[in-house]
């Protein structure tokens, strides 16, 4: 993504009114909305047809959740980040939601800067996860197992500075090592904690007492 870029968002949400103020919210914004729907199913279809960087997803939909809606977008386009907005964020929402691909989560008292940034973040490839949500999950997650792990001084470094909201190339220049480099420590990482991406290897850290949120 560069500054110029407009994101290309479809949203999905059973509610009228709220579906064309936040419409209007993210456009007067400078996002570019290319489609909406009104439940699960066209949630899919819609972004099949239109192929947007983002989608902004409501947990509760008629016809066919979010979340399963997230997980059928997330095996057939893999490409497209899906963001959760609802109203639930209690810790068992949120890992059902992650065990589906999502990569961003926002409470419906969010502000319209903070769904830009998070559809601005995952639409260049980070992850968005505040720390409430992130205390909520791992509240949920408190009494599970977790499988062993033995991360390298090197790795620790790159999630720390991942958990702190870096970018790849942000994570690269601090440690002065290639985004390359970065990657193939993500990939290992991803490995060890059975973490499918950035957000779900974090807080597969904190939990284990690898590193800290800030």
């Amino acid at each position: 993504m560069t500054p110029l870029d407009r994101v290309r968002v479809v949203l999905a949400d059973d509610h009228t009114v709220l579906r064309e103020g936040l419409r209007r919210s993210l456009e007067a914004s400078g996002v570019e909305v290319v489609g909406e729907a009104a439940d699960g199913a066209e949630a899919v279809a819609v972004t099949e047809r239109v192929v947007p960087d983002v989608v902004l997803m409501d947990v509760s939909l008629p016809v066919q959740d979010g979340i399963e809606a997230t997980r059928q977008l997330r095996a057939r386009m893999p490409a497209v980040a899906v963001v959760m907005l609802t109203m639930f964020a209690d810790g068992a929402t949120l890992r059902e939601a992650l065990g589906a691909g999502a990569v961003g989560y926002l409470v419906k008292d969010c502000t319209t800067a903070e769904i830009v940034g998070t559809l601005d973040a995952v639409a260049s490839g980070e992850t968005a996860l505040s720390p409430e949500l992130a205390r909520s999950f791992l509240a949920a997650a408190s009494h599970e197992g977790a499988p062993d792990h033995a991360l390298t001084r090197r790795e620790v470094e790159v999630l720390e500075q991942l958990a702190r909201g870096a970018s790849t190339a942000q994570v690269a220049a601090e440690l002065f090592i290639s985004a390359k480099t970065v990657k193939n420590h993500l990939a290992h990482i991803y490995d060890k904690l059975d973490a499918q991406d950035r957000t779900q290897a974090i807080l597969q850290a904190v939990r284990l007492g690898i590193i800290r949120l800030m």
